[in-house]
């Protein structure tokens, strides 16, 4: 080819570039003056009470836990409960081999038997001697008088003084002898009151109310007094969130929970938040951490609440009452601080921003609490903000709820 086609070339080449800009140039200015805007997604700003929260992870904790032991040393005869249930205070959960107790209960209610019945004996034989003595005193006095008379021989009324003070001293003999059968008896009954106890310990019971673990123990084993662990009771019903809080904000939460209560929520999944209150500050900050050591009590009466699990709270402080709120997400950061988007007369407008703070509420996304800048009934860019610049015409992707400017 020759360098005047290729010059000829190049010209149509270049005709048919500058063509195509033109067409493009038209077709901007058609569609600018068409009215096609950026795409962007907006919603009112609105004014309503945003509580004052602190958000948390807590630890659930049973209120009350029981390591259930035996009191006796035996063979486990029977399990009495189903793992996992739910056992009442009192509630039999294992029983144990009462064979050889019985066995000395009996030995000793036969010897219990026998001591009263020695007692009773000793206790005859003092009336007895009691009814010897006072005659044997009546003698003895009678002789004494005689014997002043002159009526008796002096050895005679010796003889019946001599005869009393025998019969004294028998007495308090007798009175020794049943106060020792006294003792033995007593003896006797204070060791079968004590295998009764035992035997009252071979029915093992709940001492509390709460939910059963796992059966530690089967049937057919041995087990020492105050040993091997049985079963793990834990009280289910109510139950116990622990948390913590830095300890900046320890002053408010000790100010107004004096008031009274403060209410806590606890959440785990997609589940309504169970609904508590604080019963606990305790009374060191934790230097390593910064922060104190705080407890919830929950009625859990459904159960949901589990022992071990952690769960997300929310510590309800108090509330601001009537704020201008607005999607956290339509909140931008600038050189010279925060600003959002507004849509005013179908165009986009930037205007700074102050944000007091954030609120998660418990369905929704996230809202900033605005101080100034904008207004209750103020329509702001929530999606498209990148694309935006000052005065760009806006076209709107969704139909905004409309709120009253307060």
């Amino acid at each position: 080819m020759s360098s005047k086609s290729n010059a000829v070339l190049i010209l149509l080449l270049a005709g048919v570039s500058l063509a195509l800009t033109s067409c493009s140039r038209v077709s901007a200015k058609t569609n600018s003056d068409a009215g096609e805007g950026v795409p962007v997604r907006a919603e009112r700003a609105v004014a309503q009470d945003v509580p004052v929260e602190i958000l948390e992870v807590g630890n659930v904790e049973a209120v009350n836990s029981v390591e259930v032991k035996s009191r006796i040393a035996g063979q486990v005869e029977r399990v009495a409960f189903q793992e996992g249930q739910t056992v009442a205070k009192g509630q039999l959960l294992y029983t144990i081999d009462r064979d050889v107790l019985e066995h000395q209960a009996t030995e000793q209610r036969a010897e219990l038997a026998r001591d009263a019945a020695m007692e009773e004996q000793a206790r005859a034989v003092v009336s007895r001697d009691a009814a010897s003595r006072r005659q044997s005193e009546s003698e003895a006095e009678t002789a004494v008088q005689l014997g002043k008379l002159g009526v008796i021989s002096g050895q005679r009324v010796d003889q019946l003084v001599t005869t009393r003070d025998t019969a004294s001293a028998g007495l308090h003999s007798d009175q020794a002898a049943v106060d020792a059968a006294t003792a033995a008896r007593k003896a006797d009954e204070a060791r079968l009151a004590g295998t009764e106890l035992q035997l009252s310990f071979t029915n093992v019971v709940a001492p509390i109310t709460g939910r059963a673990g796992a059966a530690m123990v089967k049937a057919g084993s041995m087990v020492g007094d105050n040993g091997t662990t049985l079963v793990t009771l834990l009280q289910m019903t109510p139950i116990n969130v622990t948390f913590g809080i830095p300890e900046q904000v320890l002053p408010e939460v000790q100010k107004l929970n004096a008031r009274g209560p403060l209410t806590v929520e606890a959440s785990y999944g997609s589940d309504q938040p169970k609904k508590g209150h604080l019963v606990f500050i305790d009374n060191t900050v934790d230097s390593t951490t910064g922060t104190i050591h705080l407890k919830a009590i929950f009625p859990n009466e459904d159960g949901a609440l589990w022992p071990g699990e952690f769960v997300h709270l929310r510590l309800r402080m108090h509330t601001d009452l009537s704020k201008t709120v607005i999607s956290n997400a339509s909140v931008q950061d600038g050189i010279n601080g925060k600003f959002i988007w507004l849509v005013r007369s179908g165009h986009a407008n930037i205007t700074p921003v102050t944000v007091v703070r954030t609120y998660a509420p418990e369905n929704g996304p996230e809202l900033a609490v605005i101080g100034s800048g904008i207004h209750p009934g103020d329509l702001v860019v929530t999606e498209g903000q990148l694309r935006l610049t000052a005065g760009a015409l806006i076209s709107l992707l969704n139909s905004p709820r409309g709120a009253s400017v307060q």
